[in-house]
């Protein structure tokens, strides 16, 4: 259920923009590779971008599940 929760909210959620480090690093570098390194270099940014998103999935259930613990003790 929790999962169905964040899965709803996830249109929500506004991801921000790349930093300005991020491009000054980023863009000169990925201008320096060939076009096999390039499809690599995407390719691992998108397991970091999905490692990203597994974290605040069992983040937020981590959060929902202590708001629920919290509320439950306060009522008892």
């Amino acid at each position: 259920m929790i999962d169905m929760l964040y899965n709803f909210r996830v249109g929500d959620i506004h991801s921000a923009e790349f930093s300005d480090e991020f491009n000054k690093l980023c863009i000169p570098f990925e201008n320096s590779l060939s076009e096999e390194q390039i499809d690599v270099f995407h390719k691992i940014l998108d397991c970091v971008s999905d490692t990203a998103a597994a974290e605040m999935r069992a983040a937020y259930k981590v959060g929902f599940k202590d708001g629920a613990t919290m509320m439950q003790e306060i009522q008892d």
